[in-house]
C-alpha cells in the first residue's frame, strides 16, 4: 500500500507529486490495468504465450 505523510509546511502539490512517484514505483497502475477486466483462462494462456515469444525474440537481438 502506498503511503505518503505530508510535512508540516509542505504544499498539497508537492505531497501529490510524491504520492504519484511512490505509486508508480510500487507498480500499482500496471497491476490495476491488468485486473480491470475478467480474463478467461484461454485469453490468459494466449497472452502468456505471446509474451514468451516476444521475450524470446528480444533475447536474440542482443
Amino acid at each position: 500500500m502506498a503511503q505518503v505523510i505530508p510535512g508540516e509546511s509542505e504544499g498539497i502539490e508537492s505531497v501529490l507529486r510524491r504520492f504519484k512517484r511512490v505509486v508508480s514505483r510500487a507498480g500499482i497502475f500496471p497491476d490495476m490495468r491488468k485486473h480491470r477486466h475478467f480474463e478467461t483462462p484461454l485469453e490468459k494462456r494466449k497472452r502468456k504465450v505471446l509474451a514468451s515469444h516476444k521475450q524470446r525474440r528480444q533475447g536474440f537481438r542482443g
